[in-house]
């Protein structure tokens, strides 16, 4: 799955559009590596996003199968690590 929908799905961003300016912009990276909005996630995969306050890494528990996950169903796909 791209880097711009999972974001999308998994609740991290609004909208689609906004991960893809995110990512043009350079603050989204995979693996410690900034990356493309075609950039492909993997379960595993540490992606890391600074925000204006700080920065938040995220692992990749699970992939999305569905285009929106519920909220309330977030950390069966992507965990918060320090």
């Amino acid at each position: 799955m791209r880097i711009d929908k999972f974001l999308n799905s998994v609740n991290l961003t609004k909208r689609r559009s906004i991960a893809q300016d995110m990512i043009a912009n350079g603050v989204v990276s995979i693996n410690a590596k900034v990356v493309k909005p075609s950039k492909d996630v993997a379960v595993g995969d540490i992606i890391s996003i600074a925000y204006l306050s700080g920065e938040k890494k995220y692992q990749v528990l699970f992939l999305p199968t569905i285009k929106a996950t519920p909220k309330s169903e977030q950390d069966k796909y992507i965990k918060e690590i320090a």
